[in-house]
């Protein structure tokens, strides 16, 4: 393992981009078959949610298929082929009767069912924002991430058959931690290496998994105060770490080669005043020159596209946001999501139909739900469709232990209770319901009048592939009114 703190190249700069957008992109001209909206785009409003409304949910030019709910969808999913992963919380997915990351076959979309589990310990651990596929490779990963914050555990699995993943590296990261910590996590392009990124103090390691038999740690170094998610550039060169407030660029082309002792130096940061906790990073072309699209998870950042040509001189293009997230409507926005919101109305995670050119992102907006924008001119983003799925006001712990909607209801017990809980789950000698449910009577105390959608939104033809905290799994269907699939459509995450 070789060990390193990253240092800033001699023409590392911060960038500052000032301007907080007055803006938001134009409203979805809604279709037969529609149950839009009729506030300010992207609002589930205070009166909806106390009225009952929100049970219906909201639809534009997006229906659904069909759902799975199972247990909860977790926080991040991810799919490959005809499958659908579900990301694992702890403590909460240890009572299911197949405990773990749970398998979901969409061969029939209008069907998709539960056909079975990961179980090793970084898949019971809580997988968090850490699960995700590389197609190249035909690999699943995770990293074991209990309460925001873990490590030590990593699994990956051949999905060649994705109904049935194999487990690869039965040894280090099964049987015997790694030295490592993590909060998300993603492949390179090519698959060779696994990144692992924590929050604070804002760790990040390379895994290398060239022989995924056997996984070991080729660099760690901090980067940053606060670490989050990250998108790569396509030859693996090139890191957009997400920071607190803006993304941090490095060179990872020395970890990519394999070099002796790499070295992970800075080559920019990009900073703005709105929105807070930046998430991710998506990678794309514009008639071949590089640009990243890029959203904050809170603070009404929306998401941001830069023109990345030259990573040191960035062009700021366009900044997507609802109305929802525009500064005179805060107090909207505040009254809205007050009643125990943690998340409202920003985006989370994004994917795009095709790196190369896309003509749509998707994106899921927290309590927003999937937000669909036509992106093939940059200067004109428009969006085209929407789903918010029916709010589950009345669910319980025992009906959706894998759900954080569900258990952040619960944050009046304490921490270390959580923790306690935790470790009598995983070793059998408790239930989730026997220790939570005296304390609240089961039923939910804090608002769940409207669902948290956390997952990528993956483009499948005409389909989008997503899964929402007390929702669980959706395969939804665009109306072919606003979307027509490239020929060379391609979903991509960052």
């Amino acid at each position: 393992m070789i060990a390193s703190v990253t240092a800033p190249t001699a023409s590392a700069a911060n960038h500052w981009f000032g301007d907080i957008s007055e803006k938001s992109v134009p409203r979805a001209d809604c279709g037969p078959g529609s149950l839009p909206e009729v506030g300010l785009q992207g609002d589930v409003s205070a009166e909806d949610r106390n009225s009952g409304r929100s049970r219906l949910g909201y639809r534009c030019n997006l229906t659904k298929l069909g759902n799975a709910r199972g247990a909860g969808g977790g926080i991040v999913s991810a799919s490959f082929d005809h499958c659908s992963y579900t990301g694992s919380l702890f403590p909460g997915n240890n009572v299911l009767r197949q405990p773990g990351v749970q398998v979901v076959s969409v061969a029939d979309p209008t069907r998709p069912r539960v056909v079975g589990s990961l179980t090793e310990p970084a898949m019971r651990g809580g997988t968090w924002e850490t699960l995700k596929v590389n197609p190249a490779r035909k690999l699943l990963a995770a990293t074991a991430v209990p309460l925001l914050w873990g490590g030590g555990f990593f699994s990956v699995y051949d999905i060649s058959d994705c109904e049935h993943p194999r487990l690869l590296n039965r040894g280090p990261g099964t049987t015997s931690p790694l030295p490592f910590t993590s909060h998300e996590g993603g492949f390179s392009p090519d698959g060779r290496t696994y990144w692992a990124s924590g929050v604070f103090p804002g760790h990040l390691t390379a895994i290398d998994i060239s022989n995924p038999a056997v996984p070991r740690v080729i660099w760690q170094g901090l980067h940053s105060f606060l670490g989050h998610g990250f998108g790569m550039s396509p030859d693996g060169n090139r890191m957009y770490l997400s920071n607190m407030a803006g993304i941090t660029i490095l060179d990872t082309s020395q970890v990519q080669r394999r070099a002796p002792y790499p070295q992970v130096p800075h080559v920019a940061a990009y900073l703005w005043p709105d929105g807070q906790l930046n998430q991710h990073s998506i990678p794309i072309t514009y008639r071949g020159r590089a640009h990243i699209f890029t959203a904050d998870e809170a603070g009404s950042g929306g998401v941001k596209l830069f023109d990345v040509g030259r990573a040191n001189q960035p062009r700021y293009v366009a900044q997507i946001k609802l109305e929802i997230n525009l500064p005179k409507n805060l107090d909207t926005n505040l009254r809205s999501a007050t009643g125990g919101s943690i998340f409202s109305s920003n985006p989370h995670y994004c994917a795009v139909d095709r790196p190369r050119d896309p003509t749509a992102l998707a994106c899921a907006w927290e309590s927003s739900g999937i937000r669909v924008f036509d992106v093939r001119n940059p200067n004109r983003i428009k969006e085209i469709a929407y789903y918010n799925p029916p709010a589950r006001k009345n669910s319980t712990v025992a009906d959706l232990p894998n759900s954080p909607h569900v258990l952040a209801s619960f944050l009046g017990v304490p921490a270390v209770d959580f923790l306690s809980l935790g470790m009598s789950i995983v070793n059998g000698k408790a239930r989730l319901d026997q220790m939570i449910g005296p304390r609240t009577g089961m039923v939910v105390g804090g608002d769940m009048s409207t669902d948290w959608c956390f997952s990528p939104p993956e483009f499948r033809g005409n389909q989008i592939w997503t899964t929402c905290a007390d929702g669980g799994f959706y395969a939804l269907a665009l109306s072919p009114q606003v979307y027509t699939p490239p020929p060379d459509q391609e979903s991509h995450i960052g």
